[in-house]
């Protein structure tokens, strides 16, 4: 399913994070998220279509495109030219211009994107299987609506992503596509705002009317050393 199947004024495509937002809520390091977003001149060709360029501005689909590329980076080191090649792949299996986050990788793409970056990179078929389990992890992480196309994302607010829970999302309906507490429109930088100036979690959880999980979940998001 292209681009082209959406509306113009379709929020999920439009330019609303930098970079350095990007990177923040997704764990990836700015660097890599510039680099898969823009490649490198006269070099090397980008992986996703940024919604903008010169600066570079991300879309809210093209977080959730980091996303799942930064699954595969959490397990394995990754060299851009052979993801490029398997997005390559998927594009003309499918005749999707954008596959990461087209509902066929989550269902008959994912093991032909698995075998075929296993092959390019040649790790061995336990190797494979362990990226697989990061992937469907990702995936999972993605709400859609019925035409199969993201609308929420529960970016990772932990190291150990296969128990984190998915109390922050991020849905371009909300406060202008910043993360919030799921099931609500509160921004996780307000409440972490506050807590670096010295509320404590239970005072928020008590002012907000939230679970302290949530609370400490929300700081966890913007604060890393939370």
């Amino acid at each position: 399913m292209g681009r082209t199947l959406m509306a113009k004024s379709d929020r999920r495509e439009m330019p609303a994070y930098s970079v350095a937002e990007a990177a923040h809520y997704l764990g990836i390091p700015g660097s890599t998220v510039r680099y898969w977003a823009a490649g490198r001149a006269g070099v090397s060709k980008p992986v996703i279509e940024a919604a903008a360029l010169h600066p570079i501005v991300l879309s809210f689909l093209n977080l959730v495109e980091l996303h799942v590329l930064g699954a595969i980076r959490r397990e394995h080191e990754v060299s851009l030219p052979k993801v490029r090649m398997a997005v390559q792949y998927l594009r003309k299996q499918y005749k999707s211009p954008h596959p990461l986050w087209s509902h066929q990788l989550a269902t008959d793409g994912l093991d032909l994107f698995v075998d075929r970056y296993g092959q390019l990179i040649n790790i061995s078929r336990a190797g494979q299987l362990a990226m697989r389990a990061v992937l469907v992890t990702s995936l999972k992480r993605i709400e859609r609506d019925n035409s199969g196309i993201p609308i929420k994302l529960y970016p990772f607010t932990r190291s150990d992503i296969h128990h984190a829970p998915k109390l922050v999302v991020i849905d371009p309906r909300l406060s202008f596509g910043r993360p919030v507490i799921a099931g609500t429109g509160l921004a996780t930088e307000v409440i972490a705002e506050r807590y670096k100036a010295g509320d404590s979690m239970d005072d928020l959880a008590r002012d907000y009317g939230r679970e302290k999980a949530e609370i400490e979940e929300a700081v966890r998001c913007e604060l890393e050393a939370a």
